[in-house]
């Protein structure tokens, strides 16, 4: 369509006239897009190991922890902000460990001073989680790098107060428990909303070169030292409980001799005390049966020649002999009658 305006003539163009159907699925469609996007505002996923914090108007109002399908007002009015607080994360020092298990080490954050002015390089690994979301959000800009520089400062801060020889050998325990109490600490003073789950040091070792492989010698001598310790340790216990176990069965023999000795002291005792009342009473007769007691012990074999002690010329009678060569019976000591054989006989005629 042309205009004439002021002598010129102008072109204008307008819009051609659509019919009403058309202009019915334009406002069908647009209404389409806006019911989506509500939609697609309004509900929301949590998944297991997430938290959604909800922002009303950007300002922190709620939390939902509960995994699942929620729902909440269309945007801008509400946002959510997902955070993984169900999940333990990880965060090395000294060192990066990428998805292929590739480790790479990183110098400035390992390399430290100890106590006694020595360098010592420590690895260590934090395994941490989100205990609160609205601190986490908001209390810190960077939760993960500054969870690695306050990791990094109690490191050093208790490293500083430790001798290099301590650290390097029994301390790595104590050491742990100390900086994982300091880190703890900072989380608290700070707000951040971390919670420290644990705290383990890979390696904590001179640097490497002639400093390392000195050290490591020193290790090595006090690991075998240490074994020789427990060796000589070893063997006291096994000669200890024996020795004691033979002492006690030396002392044990000699109570028992002593015993039998004083038994045996008490019973000649009673012997001689029997003996002297019966010697009390005749002591003639008791003399001479001890007299010949004490021939018949010392002399068991000794022949007996019977005499009558009168005259000068010794008469006696040879039983033995005439036991021997008579043709007579004889009784042996078992009690059995034996007869003489002819030879016997024949001399005793």
């Amino acid at each position: 369509m042309e205009v004439f305006q002021g002598g010129n003539t102008q072109k204008v163009y307008q819009m051609p006239k659509l019919p009403k159907r058309t202009w019915r699925l334009i406002a069908i469609g647009i209404a389409a897009v806006i019911v989506i996007w509500i939609g697609s505002t309004t509900f929301y996923t949590v998944q297991e190991q997430e938290q959604a914090a909800i922002l009303t108007f950007g300002k922190y109002t709620a939390t939902q922890e509960k995994s699942g399908l929620h729902f909440k007002l269309p945007s801008p009015i509400q946002r959510v902000v997902k955070v993984p607080a169900n999940l333990t994360q990880k965060l090395h020092i000294g060192y990066r460990e990428d998805s292929g298990g590739k480790v790479t080490p990183v110098e400035s954050e390992a390399l430290m001073i100890t106590g006694d002015e020595n360098i010592v390089s420590a690895d260590a690994v934090i395994e941490w989680k989100v205990a609160n979301i609205r601190d986490y959000l908001y209390n810190i800009d960077d939760p993960e790098q500054f969870l690695r520089n306050s990791a990094s400062a109690a490191i050093r801060s208790v490293m500083g107060a430790t001798k290099l020889d301590y650290a390097i050998t029994e301390g790595k325990t104590v050491i742990q428990t100390d900086v994982k109490k300091k880190l703890e600490e900072i989380q608290e003073k700070y707000g951040t909303g971390i919670q420290i789950i644990d705290l383990k040091f890979q390696d904590i070792e001179p640097p490497e070169g002639q400093v390392q492989t000195a050290f490591k010698e020193v290790t090595n001598a006090r690991e075998e030292k240490n074994t020789k310790i427990n060796q000589a340790q070893k063997y006291v216990n096994d000669r200890l409980p024996k020795a004691r176990g033979e002492a006690q069965a030396l002392i044990e023999q000699a109570e028992a001799q002593k015993k039998s000795r004083i038994l045996n002291a008490q019973g000649d005792v009673a012997q001689f005390n029997a003996v002297y009342n019966e010697y009390a009473k005749n002591p003639e007769v008791t003399a001479d049966r001890l007299v010949l007691e004490t021939l018949e012990q010392i002399l068991p074999n000794a022949k007996v020649i019977v005499t009558d002690g009168s005259g000068d010329t010794v008469n006696y009678l040879p039983l033995d002999s005439f036991l021997k060569n008579s043709g007579a019976k004889t009784t042996t000591p078992s009690g059995t009658t034996t007869q003489p054989n002819a030879a016997q006989g024949g001399a005793g005629q």
